[in-house]
């Protein structure tokens, strides 16, 4: 490819709404476009590396034995709703009415699909386990688009899927899948951590999520300080440590003036935060909006995504002042004791409580009285929780179960997510096999998925200096980028140039070649920005210091490699 003929320009300035390097690199080298927020154009640069990572993404998949596929970005509401995700996923699901006035979404996955195709497709357990996948368009209405290709609105993504007779099966394939995803990401010379990760909107039991450590990350990411645990904020558990054993005191109304906060109110009755309980208040977004009533220890920081989980993945918001008072607690000095949980009308109130504030005993609690707390607050004797599950937020610093290390809190970028799906998907559909006795039985799945956009962003974050973007030779756009330093097209050093440039595509590499009419400073500099992995220099001097001159772009020296050597010396780095 001649440079003079390449579409998309390099820019000097780091765009105003760039926020990270890789935003800024990729829009700066001419890789991507913006069209809208949120929404990208790859220009050729930018296709070329995103080629390269899918074929990468193919070669693995299929040596696991999965097969490609293309399903549809149009989605009609029906399968949506049989999984129940029409209504749970909200707003993020782009859903519009065709010219038939029906139901219909573009899909940000595509587990409904594959179950709706399952449905006429799988008969015999024979034929299991199934093994698929796809790479497509996907569509998700972000609320804050950020970050160039990290957080966007439309994206390509390689998802896979798999079938199979029960939990067994997919957990003896799962390490496989997990193992291919390794091999991709070092391919792509990408370091990554693997966490413990919540399964959101997808559900299932398990997950696991690829985190590439940056300081742009999005995501929370724990990682114990032995190395021998990882989990991002929303699964990660930790030690809330060892509850007092000591007898369950009497309930004692006290006087507490303008402790509305529990460090007021640890501080005025002396006592630790660990020995205090808090209430937080939500509403259901259901149809009766249930009221919900969370107790946890003082000094822990509630888990919404814990607590969406614990609740069956309903979702909520913060209760106003005026809801809270409505189920007889008082904003500030609130407590579960003596609430009556029938609100009427079919409405509930749902005490839910974290374990910390069921196994400790003996907790400082509000006593739904203005200026008054209660002491000896005992779980199960005072008050009878609905629920009680770990809903407690991970700090930095907390200690690891099991062990003496502390949690070490960093920042992430996910670039890939395996779920084990169970029946998630499979059962609220019908969807049914016959075991070898006949008998009909419903299938476990898994999904396995990788943003390519996204994965892109992660390479550069990691890979780029203060002069642009130092590509991986695996994905990079292009194998070696040639310079050539001639005054005029058809001088010695331009039909040299012509000469080499011909000379290598013929050895099998994939050349830019920079034939334009630009300075050497203008030329070095889009150089090092687009990040290409060799550049090779043909110029006067270098012709008269015996050949041209050779530097890989991660490294600071250049070699002068005579030109009828150029192609056995490049084919030997690559080996």
């Amino acid at each position: 490819m001649r440079f003079s003929r390449l579409f998309g320009r390099t820019l000097r300035e780091d765009p105003a709404e760039a926020e990270i390097v890789s935003h800024q690199l990729l829009q700066r080298g001419g890789f991507i476009k913006p069209l809208a927020s949120g929404i990208y154009t790859q220009m050729p640069l930018g296709w070329r590396v995103s080629k390269k990572i899918m074929n990468i993404f193919r070669r693995e998949m299929d040596a696991l034995g999965c097969q490609e596929m293309a399903m549809p970005v149009i989605n009609p509401a029906e399968i949506w709703q049989q999984t129940g995700r029409w209504d749970s996923v909200g707003p993020a699901l782009v859903r519009y009415h065709d010219r038939n006035e029906r139901d219909m979404c573009l899909a940000m996955t595509h587990e409904e699909t594959l179950s709706d195709i399952l449905k006429t497709e799988l008969e015999s357990y024979k034929q299991l386990p199934i093994l698929c996948y796809h790479i497509q368009t996907k569509v998700r209405d972000e609320p804050r688009p950020r970050a160039g290709l990290i957080r966007v609105r439309e994206f390509i993504m390689k998802d896979a899927y798999s079938v199979h007779t029960d939990q067994a099966d997919i957990d003896r394939f799962y390490p496989d899948m997990v193992q291919a995803y390794r091999n991709i990401f070092n391919t792509c010379d990408l370091t990554t951590v693997e966490v413990e990760a919540d399964s959101g909107m997808m559900g299932g039991s398990d997950s696991h999520e690829f985190m590439v450590l940056s300081e742009n990350g999005e995501d929370t990411v724990f990682i114990s300080s032995d190395g021998a645990y990882a989990a991002n904020a929303e699964r990660a558990v930790f030690d809330k440590g060892t509850p007092p054993t000591e007898e369950l005191g009497q309930l004692e109304e006290v006087y507490t003036p303008n402790c509305k906060t529990i460090a007021e109110v640890a501080d005025f009755l002396g006592v630790p935060q660990t020995r205090t309980v808090k209430a937080v208040f939500y509403i259901a977004e259901n149809e009766k909006e249930d009221f919900i009533f969370v107790v946890i220890r003082g000094d822990l920081p509630v888990n919404e995504v814990k607590l969406s989980n614990a609740l069956g993945g309903i979702n909520f918001r913060p209760a106003t002042e005026e809801e809270i008072e409505t189920v007889g607690a008082v904003p500030g000095y609130a407590s579960p004791i003596g609430l009556n949980k029938d609100l009427g009308g079919g409405r509930k109130l749902i005490i839910i409580a974290d374990d910390s504030a069921v196994n400790f005993p003996n907790l400082v609690s509000g006593a739904n009285k203005a200026e008054y707390h209660l002491k000896n607050t005992n779980a199960n004797r005072d008050y009878q929780p609905d629920i009680v599950a770990d809903i407690a937020l991970a700090q930095d610093g907390d200690k690891c179960l099991g062990s003496e290390a502390t949690f070490e809190l960093h920042r992430g970028i996910e670039v890939g997510h395996c779920f084990k799906l169970g029946m998630r998907y499979s059962k609220p559909v019908g969807l049914k096999y016959l075991d070898e006795n006949g008998k009909a039985q419903t299938p476990v799945m898994g999904s396995y998925g990788i943003g390519v956009g996204r994965l892109m962003a992660a390479v550069v974050e990691q890979h780029h200096d203060d002069n642009g973007i130092i590509w991986p030779e695996s994905i990079a756009p292009f194998d070696l980028h040639v310079v050539s330093l001639a005054k005029r097209p058809d001088d010695d050093i331009g039909q040299q140039g012509e000469a080499l440039y011909e000379q290598l595509q013929q050895a099998g590499f994939d050349v830019l070649y920079d034939d334009r009419k630009e300075s050497p400073g203008v030329k070095f500099s889009d150089a090092d920005l687009i990040g290409i992995p060799w550049r090779i220099t043909i110029s006067a001097r270098s012709l008269k210091n015996g050949g041209v001159e050779v530097k890989r772009r991660r490294d600071p020296e250049a070699e002068i490699v005579p030109v009828d050597q150029i192609v056995e010396f490049l084919k030997n780095k690559w080996q």
